[in-house]
């Protein structure tokens, strides 16, 4: 990087992220022939200048059929046997639906919608360390990667009462660890997920905003454990739903604003998510007193952990 781009770089990162002219202000600059990126992802080479100035504007990017059929039945299986109590993993939470009363594999009890922190079983945390998925990761964390939020979701077919809809909301509001813009998530499709069966929306462009307010949104039917919302969300704002197929990837700013419907099919809706997994470098730092066992629940998956 020439010394004139440097000295771009140094000045943009002393600015107040939340202020309205880092907000205006292009992140990416031409310099003597060259772009150069000032935020949101890193020159590792894996990401086309193309990729890199979409997830720069837009705060996502769609990686095609990054990961394999054979992979996602392996997960599909291990998911069956947790919920069929086959096996037990330390520290999982098991989460289930409040209006959905019948299971997808245990008719007596409530559908199971997540699994949470499943970092202590071998089977399902292997998709952290999937090496097509850490290749794009390092473009957003750099090679020392952390996994700090697993899950794998099963969005049930809804009841009637809209309950299987997650409310628009930002991942950050949830993280106590910073700098947010070498945090990324990996969402991963294990079937086809489209506007019928609650495929992510996001609103593009929101990552460059400050963290909002959040809390449960007042809806009728009732909202499910730990689904907050960004307050005074406005439906107005121009959104993208992002329909993938089985095995497509899409990687995500932890400031972007997103949700997903809720599932009008029959059938229960899989994603793998590295937090829909969250990774973050491992340098990153603790912008709050360590609470809920982050410090625990981060697992090194590459590199050096030098803080976390």
């Amino acid at each position: 990087m020439s010394r004139a781009a440097g000295r771009l770089r140094l000045m943009i990162n002393h600015l107040d992220r939340s202020s309205a002219l880092i907000v205006s202000l292009m992140f990416f600059v031409y310099y003597n022939n060259c772009y150069y990126f000032i935020s949101y992802s890193l020159d590792t080479g894996e990401l086309t200048p193309e990729q890199r100035l979409f997830y720069e504007e837009n705060g996502f990017i769609v990686i095609k059929q990054l990961v394999s059929d054979e992979d996602i039945e392996r997960f599909r299986k291990e998911f069956e046997r947790i919920c069929r109590r086959e096996v037990k993993v330390p520290g999982l939470v098991v989460m289930r639906d409040v209006a959905i009363v019948r299971s997808e594999f245990v008719p007596d009890q409530r559908a199971v919608s997540k699994l949470q922190d499943f970092q202590e079983c071998p089977e399902l945390f292997r998709y952290c360390s999937l090496p097509q998925i850490l290749k794009y990761v390092e473009s957003f964390t750099g090679p020392n990667v952390m996994a700090m939020h697993t899950m794998l979701i099963n969005k049930p077919p809804d009841a009637g009462k809209k309950t299987s809809r997650h409310p628009m909301h930002q991942d950050l509001h949830y993280f106590p660890f910073r700098p947010s813009d070498r945090i990324v998530c990996a969402w991963t499709a294990m079937e086809r997920v489209s506007r019928q069966n609650g495929c992510l929306v996001v609103l593009p462009g929101s990552h460059k905003g400050a963290l909002q307010e959040h809390d449960y949104p007042e809806w009728e039917g009732g909202v499910n454990k730990m689904y907050h919302g960004v307050r005074n969300y406005r439906p107005d704002h121009p959104r993208v739903h992002v329909e993938m197929e089985k095995g497509d990837t899409v990687f995500f700013h932890p400031l972007l604003i997103h949700g997903s419907g809720m599932n009008q099919t029959q059938g229960f809706r899989k994603v793998l998510r590295l937090p829909e997994c969250t990774c973050a470098t491992a340098l990153c730092y603790p912008a709050l007193p360590p609470q809920d066992g982050w410090a625990f629940r981060g697992r090194l998956v590459q590199g050096e952990r030098t803080s976390l």
